[in-house]
């Protein structure tokens, strides 16, 4: 059986949905940001780098799926992922990028343009169908939902994204991350 550990509101979010939406055996733990849990000796003996702990039986499973990806399509996931990586730089974690305090400031100013331009690559190049690969679901749609669901949160109106704001509906009303957005908040 796998282990999620997660932070209610990180990126952890996206796995977590494509655990429920493959009907995968798993259990959650939350952990405590405020409270440095993720940097704790014990997690960290546990757990140094990925967000699944295998059981002893088992392997490091990364975002499984049973939506299948067009091959011929990977560009488009790889996009998605170096968006993503441009996402998570400014606001909540400048202390990875820099060490001055006031290029955190400044990167923090920096996340409404950042994130808007990002979103609006998405909004433009990738929103073809009614998910992210087009008219098939694949596990860049609980990715772009996560990232989206961090818009207001970054100063970004998203009314300016429709495409992404309409995504970002469907997939809320998708069973498997009304159960994951319950089990979080739980």
């Amino acid at each position: 059986m796998l282990k999620l550990y997660y932070a209610p509101g990180s990126c952890a979010l996206a796995s977590h949905i494509a655990l429920a939406e493959a009907g995968a055996d798993y259990t959650t733990e939350k952990l405590d940001f405020k409270a440095n849990q993720q940097n704790s000796p014990d997690y960290l003996k546990l757990n140094p780098n990925p967000p699944l702990d295998p059981g002893p039986d088992e392997q490091y499973m990364f975002y499984p799926t049973r939506a299948k990806m067009d091959p011929g399509s990977i560009w488009l996931r790889k996009l998605m992922l170096q968006t993503g990586r441009e996402l998570d730089r400014g606001k909540q974690r400048g202390a990875r990028w820099a060490t001055e305090e006031t290029t955190f400031a400044d990167m923090k100013r920096m996340v409404p343009k950042t994130v808007g331009a990002c979103f609006a690559l998405i909004e433009r190049n990738m929103l073809k169908g009614q998910w992210v690969m087009g008219e098939q679901y694949t596990i860049c749609d609980p990715y772009l939902y996560t990232l989206a669901t961090w818009l207001e949160g970054d100063s970004v109106d998203i009314a300016t994204l429709p495409k992404v704001a309409d995504h970002r509906n469907r997939m809320a009303e998708r069973p498997a991350v009304q159960k994951v957005l319950a089990e979080q908040s739980a």
